[in-house]
């Protein structure tokens, strides 16, 4: 038996390594296939609405991927636009952070006989600027793969449906029946907890927009577009999302109070959606363990980078909603649970 759970364990191992490896290497084809299962739960509720209305599944379909297409190739387009904006009024917060840097240093070194730092020289706002404009690559060749999360979400949409004949010829009567409601719940749940998520960050990206807006903060569109972003990442891209937008308040304002309000505000924009409204709409169970979710994030962010660690989270409740209606895995679930 001893001897048996090694071997089990061994080879536990070796499936990992190899799943790691094969998600490593075929990262350019499975990240548009998982961006495309997660775009379709949550077109899958509006796809029932619009036929359940009458409204012809063919036409719903197409309006909805052009939709979506739509939706991703504006995110992409203004993401670089707003990028390469960023990077070239970067040299405009030269002189802010200069005399930032010599107020600090003078009530530093005024008690001491060391040599003051010409900070201005120090601080090459250009290179920043060509080094953040460079780093944009990556993230706009993303526009090259929407076609093909296209054609994957096409044929996701279209194959709904068929699921329950296929089981059905496949098994008998009643073992079907029970697979079928089994895949249903999954299906149900996975649908409310992506959809409530997406549509709690929707609104955290437009109340930290119009916060930023009315305090005339720059780049407050793409500051609001990060924190719908982020919002997928729990905690961590709370704080992110926050501590941007303030730091640009900081050097952008000769007074350092709007940064302050700034922070206090989103701060509570962020406490209120994350730890109240979201919590009510998902209901107990949904919940996973701080570290599960430290975990999936650095796992799915070594392998596929910033777009794995988006990823990352919801991945994580998908198992975990899977497993907990298996009862041969509900161990797992258990174990994933922050309750």
């Amino acid at each position: 038996m001893r001897e048996n759970k090694i071997v089990v364990l061994c080879l536990i191992i070796i499936v990992i390594f190899i799943v790691g490896v094969v998600l490593s290497l075929a990262k350019s084809v499975l990240f548009p296939f998982f961006l495309a299962v997660f775009l379709s739960f949550i077109i899958y509720p509006v796809l029932d609405f619009l036929t359940a209305h009458k409204v012809p599944k063919a036409v719903s379909l197409i309006l909805l991927l052009l939709f979506t297409f739509s939706a991703l190739y504006l995110m992409s387009v203004l993401f670089y636009s707003t990028g390469k904006s960023f990077a070239a009024e970067i040299p405009k917060y030269g002189d802010r952070i200069s005399s930032i840097f010599s107020s600090l240093q003078q009530r530093l070194f005024s008690r001491t006989n060391l040599e003051p730092i010409d900070w201005s020289a120090q601080l090459d706002l250009g290179r920043i600027g060509s080094f953040l404009v460079s780093s944009l690559g990556p993230f706009f060749s993303f526009i090259s793969k929407l076609f093909l999360v296209f054609l994957f979400l096409m044929f996701i949409l279209v194959g709904r449906g068929k699921t329950k004949q296929k089981i059905t010829s496949a098994f008998p009567t009643e073992r079907s029946q029970r697979i079928i409601r089994l895949i249903e719940n999954i299906d149900t749940q996975i649908q409310k907890y992506l959809l409530i998520k997406t549509i709690v960050s929707f609104f955290t990206g437009v109340f930290v927009t119009v916060i930023l807006l009315l305090f005339g903060v720059d780049f407050a569109i793409t500051f609001g577009f990060f924190a719908f972003v982020l919002n997928y990442i729990p905690t961590v891209g709370s704080i992110i999302a926050t501590l941007f937008p303030v730091v640009i308040a900081v050097f952008q304002f000769d007074s350092v109070w709007p940064a302050v309000w700034i922070f206090i505000l989103l701060m509570l924009i962020q406490q209120t959606m994350g730890n109240l409204v979201e919590p009510r709409l998902m209901g107990h169970g949904l919940g996973l363990s701080p570290l599960v979710v430290l975990f999936f994030l650095f796992f799915w962010g070594w392998l596929w980078g910033f777009p794995g660690m988006i990823l990352a989270v919801p991945v994580a409740a998908v198992i975990k909603i899977v497993c907990s209606n298996i009862p041969e895995l509900q161990v797992v679930a258990a174990m994933m649970s922050k309750d």
